[in-house]
């Protein structure tokens, strides 16, 4: 009984391992992606859905098109963008298909710094993890 407990205990961390590494992954690949100025690279890492929910700068707006677009007049040359950075970066899995990934970001500018935390909301599908939800302050 006691090897069938620690068998279940050690699946079940290499599980949460693994998913961890693969939704590091996405945000690494968001990080890069916007270093780069590359605004839809970036949005590669969000489900491309209308019921995508964004939450930040006091409201809620839903669809990866929406969010596309206020990335872009938010950020519309590489010097508003800057250079983003992740830190405090916390993955808890919500079962198989889901995790809940909270975190601070950066993005230096040459004469200016903007930062604040977020929290995502992941879900897994057949071509990978992607952000359901993102409320960013």
């Amino acid at each position: 009984m006691k090897k069938i407990l620690l068998l279940g205990l050690i699946l079940l961390t290499a599980f949460c391992f693994g998913q961890e590494k693969e939704i590091l992954k996405v945000l690494n690949a968001q990080k890069e992606a916007w270093n780069s100025a590359d605004i839809e690279g970036y949005m590669q890492g969000y489900h491309k859905s209308d019921s995508l929910m964004f939450i930040g700068a006091g409201k809620v707006s839903y669809g990866w098109q929406n969010t596309l677009t206020s990335y872009q007049k938010g950020y519309p040359t590489k010097e508003a963008m800057g250079i983003l950075s992740f830190s405090n970066i916390k993955v808890k899995p919500l079962g198989r298909k889901y995790a809940f990934v909270t975190g601070k970001w950066e993005i230096q500018r040459a004469e200016t710094e903007l930062k604040g935390i977020f929290s995502l909301v992941f879900q897994k599908f057949n071509h990978g993890w992607k952000i359901i939800s993102d409320h960013t302050e």
